[in-house]
This record gives structure tokens, sequence and C-alpha cells, in this order.
């Protein structure tokens, strides 16, 4: 999913801001040796994803503490399905609870979004993506939900493809003169995308080399000029103001690729809980 040392540092930061110096409403009225056993359980219809990383937040707070998945990672679960069976030191499990069903929740939401739009688009070659619009700091946890769900992953940051974007071309003056002066800087494999408002700019970016131009806000009558225009020759991703509503429409103008950033910066958390089933002294 991610590398284990990035993880734990996102865990310990969301632990460190609940948790603060102390669990004080747990750590008065739970005695340290007591265990409990609960249920990770949805609370809706959904995607499930994040199930490793409340893993990870219960053994950071105690490693013994035990899930069992009830289902699989990426599955489409019903109300009342139980996600897991958890047992442990009941400080652990009930001060990480916040914690790791936030991660979860947020998880799960994004996932659930983004096979959504993708059942939309059974059939049709477009594929969807990701954009960088995504939780500060959360990135990599959030991308990983969006592959989850069926989506592909964008760039996933500055540093590893070449999106030039309209204040970019502001600068530089023009399409041309910028792809020129990227292409001469970047290794020979990163690619370049260019974003484009109009025909002239498509134009103008496969023209000068564009390895993908991004049709940024075009109404359908324009895409599908563009996407005859191209003819193959660069990849066209559309992009801005994709909704269920029309995101069929946008595939069927035939642009390989359609961003949408609510995939994770507007998917809503999918509700679920921790329901303690049974305890030891």
């Amino acid at each position: 999913m991610m590398e284990n040392i990035c993880l734990r540092e996102l865990i310990d930061l969301a632990l460190k801001e609940d948790i603060g110096p102390g669990d004080v409403t747990t750590n008065s009225i739970i005695p340290p040796d007591r265990s409990v056993a609960g249920l990770l359980v949805a609370k809706e219809e959904g995607v499930v994803a994040g199930l490793p990383v409340a893993e990870a937040v219960f053994r950071r707070l105690d490693p013994a503490v035990n899930l069992s998945f009830q289902v699989r990672e990426g599955e489409q679960v019903t109300n009342a399905r139980v996600l897991a069976r958890v047992e442990g030191n009941a400080r652990a499990l009930l001060t990480g609870e916040r914690v790791a069903l936030n991660f979860l929740q947020r998880l799960s939401g994004i996932a659930t979004h983004v096979h959504r739009l993708v059942r939309l688009l059974e059939g049709c070659k477009a594929k969807i993506v990701d954009t960088r619009k995504t939780t500060p700091g959360l990135r990599l946890l959030e991308k990983y939900a969006v592959r989850v769900g069926g989506g592909n992953n964008h760039r996933f940051g500055l540093y590893d493809a070449v999106l030039i974007k309209d204040n970019h071309l502001k600068v530089t003056g023009s399409i041309k003169r910028a792809i020129q002066q990227a292409r001469s800087r970047i290794p020979l494999t990163m690619k370049i995308e260019v974003e484009v408002e109009n025909l002239a700019g498509v134009e103008e970016a496969l023209a000068a080399g564009a390895d993908i131009i991004m049709l940024d806000n075009m109404d359908l009558p324009t895409m599908r000029e563009a996407v005859n225009f191209v003819a193959g020759r660069a990849l066209l991703e559309a992009s801005g103001g994709i909704t269920e509503k029309n995101i069929l429409a946008v595939a069927q103008t035939g642009v390989d690729f359609i961003s949408v950033g609510a995939l994770t910066h507007s998917a809503r958390a999918l509700d679920l809980s921790l329901e303690v089933t049974s305890l030891s002294a």
C-alpha cells in the first residue's frame, strides 16, 4: 500500500493529535489490564478500503491487538456487515478507535465514490483518474483508496510528471516554448502534459510534441472535435466539471482519461463503527 515508515509517521501524527498527553476518559475508568473484543461494522453500503491502516493504528498502541478480517480490501459490503473482529487491550482499542475509524471511513468513502463512477463507464475505454486535490499529508493513502475503488492514479506530485497549466503558460508565453524548455530538462522517459482550453491550444500542443493534452472545461462538441483532430497522436484527458450526470457523455467523446478532483476532495466518509461485544477482567 505504501512504505511502512511513511504510514507509521501518518498514524503517529494522527494519534498525537487525538491523544495528546493521554486519553483522560479511558485511563481514568478502564483498568490497564482489561481486555475486550469488538466488531468493526458497516452501517451503510459501500466499498471497504483501509483495513490494514486501521489494524496498524491499533497495533501502534498495542502490538498484541488481533484483527481478524471478515471481508477483503476492496469488497463491496452492505449495511450491518461485519468487516473485522478485533481483540486486545481495552485501553488500546478505546483510545485508538476514533483514529482507526477516521482513516477507515475516509478511505472507504473515496473507494465507494470511485467505484460508483467506474461502474457508470463500463464498456467505455476512458479511464477515471484522480488529481492532486487531496487532504494535505494523506495523498498516498487517498490515492491508494482510488485504486481500491477501481480508479487510476494521475501523477502523485510535482516530481513525477510534467503538467503545464494555464499559469505556467502565462509566465512562459506559449505552449511550444514551455514544452521545449521542459523537454530539454527532464528525463527522457518522463511524460509531458499540457492543459488547453480550446482547439487552437490542442493544435499547438500536438504540434509541439505533448504526450498528453488536457481538455480543460471543454463542452462535449469541442471535445469530440479534439478527439477527431488528434486521432490517437497524443492521449487526451478531459477535466473540469465532471459529475455523475455527465461523466458517461464525456467518456463517449472518445477521450482516454477523465480526471475528477471530487474523487478525493469531496468524497463522503462511509459510515462505520466499532462495537464492543465482550470483555474479560
